[in-house]
């Protein structure tokens, strides 16, 4: 694989080296693919992020595709060829499509997208890029985010494509732009939050001149759509380093437009010094919810160990004594929670779930470190609902006191509690906590229809549940009717 930029084409450097073991692991479907666009009197490349990937040893089976053919020239070559085709990237000059092919003893599934040529800018009022089609790779590598995304290999034969040193920037990990980061942050914006997002995905360093455009330009980042920020910032959580991405977001001031409750967090301290930095905290908590996570990363459980303490600053109020409190904090949190992430479009469900857990991670400690009853531990249970294993790793996060007697302190209370409700579990369907009695039952016995006062005998008979735990038949309906009896 030469680089067309190398006095000597046949020098092959190190991620070279790498890059070529990736593309042959690739190549039945690449290079058939290429094979086809060649007959049609059309270039294809591989291309971006696929590259760079490939330099870095890590290709998967998504691969990314440009090429001097129109959408429509793209659709007629790869419909015969693919096992199914998607056009709904084609306005941006996208054609998606997947294939099966034989790597080796197995055959493997691809995620292809090939996409024309193209430029696209956005002017000051527009929330959607405008696209033109270009006439060259060249041109069409200029207008991409990173240098480091902004290599090409050229296909069958493999040429090595790389006019803006994106390799010499792989091999140093750091963050350039391919022209002036003021031109490409004026192009598209939302490649001030895809510096972050790489930086925490690669933890690469981003030069110092792009950081300085980030803090110059971060009000343009008002522009583009609530979805398309909040996907660049789950992918920005969602990654190996997020500490890192998330500091740079806060310190070039983009934060403070697509999410100012992160950097609110950063509370001067009181003349004592005697409350910790919350921002610093949070991060702490959100690596420490990492480390505990067991099926890969997890969304909800990273954006509520980030969030769980926004409501801090807001009910922050200085005592008599000296010390700083705030009091009701998680249920504030999880009001602004609902309030933020309703603003970036996220989902009905994800918003419950994060605010849920925001509003339950001091429950815990509400009940002391003392021997948990088993109401007690019924009510975390049936309050936690399927979130209960997030809540576990949520409240251990929460715990950053570099007193290690104290921090051993609390991880023996909470184990405590995770051996209390394992024992509860195995006496009673804790999962699944209800009154001994339906409403349907509820009506028979006390021989009354639908209507109100069957959800106050049902919450009735489920505090029941809750306090003394699963009662016979009979002592259920000699419950109720005891309170039917003292009903007015």
């Amino acid at each position: 694989m030469p680089n067309a930029n190398e006095d000597n084409p046949t020098a092959l450097s190190q991620v070279q080296h790498r890059a070529v073991t990736e593309l042959l692991r690739v190549s039945p479907v690449a290079d058939d693919l290429a094979r086809r666009f060649q007959e049609a009197g059309f270039s294809l490349a591989l291309v971006g992020g696929s590259v760079r990937d490939a330099l870095l040893g890590r290709l998967g089976n998504d691969l990314d595709f440009t090429t001097d053919a129109r959408p429509e020239d793209v659709l007629k070559i790869v419909r015969p060829w693919a096992d199914s085709v998607w056009d709904v990237g084609i306005a941006f000059g996208t054609v998606g499509c997947q294939k099966s092919a034989r790597v080796g003893e197995a055959v493997q599934d691809f995620q292809i997208e090939v996409t024309t040529y193209r430029s696209e800018a956005y002017d000051r009022t527009s929330r959607k890029p405008e696209v033109s089609y270009g006439e060259s790779i060249e041109e069409d590598l200029v207008r991409r985010d990173f240098t480091v995304n902004a290599m090409a290999v050229a296909l069958p034969e493999k040429e090595f494509i790389d006019p803006h040193n994106g390799r010499e920037d792989l091999a140093a990990r750091v963050l350039r732009t391919p022209g002036t980061p003021e031109a490409s942050f004026s192009d598209d914006p939302l490649r001030m939050m895809r510096a972050a997002r790489f930086a925490a995905q690669l933890d690469f360093e981003v030069a110092p001149e792009v950081v300085t455009a980030m803090k110059e330009m971060a009000d343009r980042i008002e522009i583009v759509s609530a979805e398309r920020v909040r996907d660049e910032l789950n992918k920005l959580v969602l990654s190996a380093h997020p500490r890192k991405g998330l500091a740079l977001l806060v310190d070039s001031g983009l934060a403070d437009r697509v999410l100012p409750e992160l950097p609110a967090l950063r509370l001067e301290s009181d003349e004592h010094h005697r409350h910790k930095d919350v921002y610093e905290h949070s991060l702490t908590v959100l690596e420490q919810a990492i480390d505990l996570e067991e099926n890969g990363p997890d969304l909800v459980l990273r954006l509520a160990a980030l969030l769980h303490d926004i409501g801090k600053p807001r009910t922050r109020r200085f005592e008599k004594d000296g010390r700083v409190s705030f009091h009701h904090h998680e249920v504030v949190g999880a009001k602004m929670t609902k309030k933020r992430m309703a603003a970036l479009k996220y989902s009905n469900d994800m918003i419950k779930d994060v605010s849920r857990l925001v509003e339950l991670h001091l429950r815990f400690h509400g009940y002391g470190t003392g021997e948990w009853t088993d109401s007690a531990v019924r009510r975390y249970v049936r309050d936690a609902g399927p979130l209960l294993p997030g809540l576990h790793k949520l409240t251990r996060s929460d715990c950053t006191t570099r007193n290690k007697r104290k921090a051993s302190a609390l991880s023996r209370a909470y184990d405590g509690l995770e051996e209390r409700i394992a024992q509860l579990k195995e006496q009673e369907e804790l999962d699944a906590i209800r009154p001994d009695l339906d409403g349907n039952q509820i009506q028979e016995i006390l021989g009354i229809g639908p209507g109100p006062v069957i959800g106050k005998a049902y919450a009735f008979l489920l505090e029941l549940r809750l306090e003394n735990g699963p009662m016979e038949h009979d002592a259920a309906v000699a419950a109720l009717k005891e309170w039917w009896a003292s009903q007015d």
